[in-house]
């Protein structure tokens, strides 16, 4: 949860997408090998989440779900309810205990593994009645916390280039936990095992900016079998604190992928995408990402607002070789504090969710994406603007088309002759009317329409 959200949410509760298809289409079986790409099921209930992993996300080779926070936390129906915590009993409006359990159980037997968004910086930003029942005060919460477990600085973070003010003092009034006491890092580790004890593949900290890297090892380090870690630290130019302080507990969070796509798109060209990986975190320690629930409401990214451009930056992220991709899926809003419609229970026919993770675009690049693993990218090609191509050795090739008109031309690729399926527009096996030849010496003569895309791997179907 960024400050910016924080705040925004602080402040209510105070005051109370061619060439391809911007549709969704049947998934089709993922290719063998390792899947890395995560779907982000925003405010998703947790049996709406088994149900996409075995309509969807097992099918098109998702790697991981991603689940908004379980704990109990304060009532009311905005989204950011799920980030004040009351307790560590699962008890939010997403389901029960039982119910995450079964969920992990479902998705784990559709192949995809499970990362819990957890929330342990802090806790409310005021008193009242849990989701689950339980009677809190602001550094008061009865069986979690009492206030010596807080910092002693009560007051908001108000100076992004003091270390010591953004991890002690208070993201917006929320009650900011003491992560250096030993009583606190013992509840939290108890906390992330039960979610890991449940079947939790690995965890996503929140806010993990605001906790000194050194204190969340030691949490970590308490945990018998922490699993895959990815924290939350949003980059801001001159602060106190880094990213790249994160790194060795696992991933973090690019947020600076994000905000270049946007630039690329919006006017600044397609063709500085070849540098994408310039001024970011190491590959292999990026999780990357369009969009998510900040930034779509912050307007520091693109969202699926826009449309073709949207699903093009997608595209792109799951055909580059940068980072760890994931696949923002929410819901639609006008209101930046609307809570998830009918309370989270979601359903791909359902009006309000975006199910962005089933477009067919989507599903043909996240089998590309597993389908290209461990190849780097080559055979670059961009016209100075917005039109771009590479490949990937002789397992993959994209061209993206961001410009206004049509681009026809032969392009250069490794990959070997044959009949390929444009797996940017139809679902692999699927594909009559959406072929291409790729010739003996590798050449591909194809015509991408503006805002189109054309993806190829072999094995994918023709």
């Amino acid at each position: 949860m960024s400050h910016r959200a924080a705040r925004a949410a602080l402040a209510a509760v105070l005051a109370a997408g061619a060439l391809y298809t911007l549709n969704s289409g049947t998934a089709q079986a993922g290719p063998p090998g390792e899947r890395t790409v995560t779907a982000t099921l925003f405010e998703w209930k947790f049996s709406s989440v088994a149900q996409a992993c075995t309509d969807s996300l097992g099918p098109a080779g998702y790697g991981y779900v991603e689940v908004s926070p379980a704990s109990e936390h304060i009532a009311g129906d905005q989204w950011w309810t799920s980030y004040q915590p009351v307790s560590y009993r699962i008890a939010g409006r997403l389901g029960s205990e039982d119910d995450f359990r079964a969920m992990a159980d479902t998705c784990h037997a559709a192949g995809v593994k499970v990362i819990a968004d957890a929330v342990v910086n802090h806790m409310s930003a005021g008193s009242g009645t849990g989701t689950g029942g339980t009677q809190y005060s602001k550094y008061d919460y009865p069986g979690t916390y009492q206030d010596h477990d807080f910092h002693g600085c009560r007051r908001d973070i108000d100076d992004y280039g003091n270390r010591d003010n953004v991890q002690s003092c208070e993201l917006v009034g929320l009650a900011d936990l003491d992560t250096g006491s030993e009583a606190v890092r013992s509840t939290v580790a108890g906390y992330l095992s039960h979610l890991r004890e449940l079947g939790a593949d690995g965890l996503r900290i929140d806010a993990a900016k605001h906790m000194a890297a050194d204190d969340l090892a030691a949490i970590k380090g308490r945990m018998s079998d922490p699993g895959y870690w990815v924290s939350e630290v949003i980059s801001g130019g001159g602060e106190a604190v880094s990213p790249e302080e994160y790194t060795g507990l696992g991933d973090v969070d690019e947020f600076r992928f994000g905000t270049h796509l946007k630039s690329a798109f919006q006017g600044g060209g397609l063709a500085g995408l070849r540098s994408v990986a310039d001024g970011k975190l190491a590959s292999g320690n990026a999780r990357t990402f369009v969009d998510n629930w900040d930034t779509e409401r912050n307007g520091s990214t693109l969202t699926h607002r826009d449309g073709a451009d949207y699903t093009l930056a997608n595209v792109f992220m799951l055909a580059t070789d940068y980072g760890s991709p994931n696949v923002f899926s929410g819901y639609t809003w006008d209101d930046k504090d609307a809570g998830p419609p009918q309370g989270g229970a979601a359903s791909c026919g359902d009006q309000g969710w975006t199910c962005f993770h089933a477009d067919t675009a989507i599903t043909g690049m996240v089998g590309f994406h597993n389908a290209t693993a461990g190849t780097g990218v080559g055979d670059w090609w961009d016209n100075g603007s917005d039109a771009i191509a590479f490949g990937r050795g002789d397992k993959g090739f994209v061209a993206l088309n961001g410009g206004g008109g049509e681009l026809s031309r032969t392009f250069a690729t490794s990959l070997p002759a044959g009949t390929y399926c444009n797996v940017a527009e139809a679902a692999p096996h699927a594909c009559e009317g959406h072929t291409v030849q790729v010739a003996d010496d590798g050449s591909v003569t194809a015509t991408v329409p503006s805002k189109g895309a054309l993806a190829l791997y072999p094995g994918a179907g023709g």
